[in-house]
């Protein structure tokens, strides 16, 4: 017969299993689940998606847009530039379909050829995929892509490029976006020597676009490096038309929201690459010509990141800090809104509540500051030259 000091010792232990089911977690408050309507939420137009193949063997684009007939005046299109090495769209399956589903025209160009492309190469990859992806859909009165919509998405390394497509959209014909929507910006390249991708002269983006950007408070350092980067390199883009935005982790329940550099990834198996007929070359095609460089492959570290993007899961920072944002971030762009309109809007940064009602932290948000004014030039003093455009890297750390 046990003594009556282990019976009091053992009450309290079998109380507190019984309270919270004897494992971790259990009992817990959960996170908020995708919301039933509105921004971020999933009152979908389409029922499914249509999932197309574009281009030719080695240039590929992959194009998803809701079933059913498009709307008269046509799509808007998301363009959806991956990380670095993380080209198979399965990795970004659950915030494609979103998107897809609420009537955009999704692009993921396949402007990586992971172990063959240049860091130095990809804008200029992905500019002739869009270009061509467009030209394809022109006609097509399902896919009927609305160009005068257009918005950019990009994800780490994604986040230059679509700088650098903003910048060159009208000498490279490409629609000039109404909105760049920057998740965790990284991968630039900081000097001609430094490994990334080099921004281009993004005094060229057009005044009118929305840049968003939104960081995470894990590994935040480089992202906010980069973000501000992006915000103060697009010169001619006024202060109005740019926002900073912080998604904050938060273990108040189970499971914890962990806000790191792999969370605007959601896989989806429905978007593996491999359950598509990509086209094979032609054989009488010569194959480019080849020439290796360092860059072309992933060291340690980004492997690493990659493996976490491609193993991403969906939660609540995907369907509120991400989904919701880039939803209300469009709106605001494509009907010619300032980014205050976001700043002043309680729903841009609420993210809900856990089960028993404890709010989750919401999104901190931030405007840029204005670049500073030039010093004035002291009479008879010859004025400073020009900052030469950065060229872009031969080799690259890219993320």
């Amino acid at each position: 017969m046990p003594s009556l000091s282990r019976t009091r010792l053992a009450l309290p232990l079998a109380l507190a299993l019984a309270v919270f089911g004897g494992a971790p977690g259990a009992g817990a408050a959960t996170p908020p689940a995708q919301p039933k309507e509105g921004p971020g939420g999933q009152a979908y137009m389409a029922a499914s998606v249509v999932k197309r193949v574009l281009g030719r063997a080695g240039a590929v684009t992959l194009a998803y847009y809701g079933n059913g007939a498009a709307p008269a005046q046509g799509r808007p299109v998301a363009v959806l530039l991956h990380a670095w090495g993380a080209v198979n769209p399965q990795a970004y399956g659950a915030w494609i379909e979103h998107l897809a589903r609420s009537g955009y025209l999704v692009l993921f160009p396949r402007f990586q050829e992971v172990g063959r492309t240049r860091p130095a190469d990809a804008s200029g990859l992905a500019a002739t995929l869009i270009k061509d992806a467009l030209a394809e859909l022109a006609g097509d009165q399902e896919a009927k892509p609305d160009t005068s919509r257009v918005a950019l998405i990009g994800h780490l390394a994604g986040v230059p490029l679509a700088a650098n497509l903003a910048a060159h959209a009208k000498e490279t014909g490409l629609p000039v976006p109404r909105l760049i929507f920057g998740a965790m910006p990284g991968g630039i390249a900081r000097d001609d020597k430094s490994r990334g991708i080099a921004l281009h002269d993004l005094n060229d983006i057009d005044p009118a676009t929305l840049i968003v950007t939104v960081i995470g408070d894990r590994d935040a350092r480089a992202a906010d490096i980069a973000a501000r980067r992006v915000m103060r390199d697009a010169s001619a883009v006024p202060t109005d038309h740019k926002l900073m935005v912080r998604a904050l982790s938060d273990d108040h329940g189970f499971p914890a929201l962990s806000a790191t550099l792999a969370s605007p990834a959601g896989g989806n198996p429905a978007y593996d690459i491999g359950q598509l007929k990509l086209p094979t070359p032609d054989p009488k095609q010569k194959p480019a010509p080849f020439k290796w460089s360092a860059d072309m492959t992933l060291t340690g570290e980004q492997t690493v990141l990659v493996g976490q993007i491609n193993a991403a899961g969906t939660d609540s920072l995907d369907y509120l800090a991400f989904w919701k944002t880039f939803d209300m971030a469009a709106t605001a762009a494509f009907s010619g809104q300032t980014a205050s309109s976001l700043k002043s809007n309680p729903r841009f940064i609420d993210m809900e509540r856990w089960s028993d009602g404890w709010p989750v932290r919401r999104l901190s948000v931030e405007t840029p500051r204005p670049p500073a004014p030039p010093k004035p030039v002291a009479p008879g003093a010859a004025p400073a030259a020009a900052k030469p455009a950065a060229k872009p890297a031969a080799s690259g750390r890219v993320q």
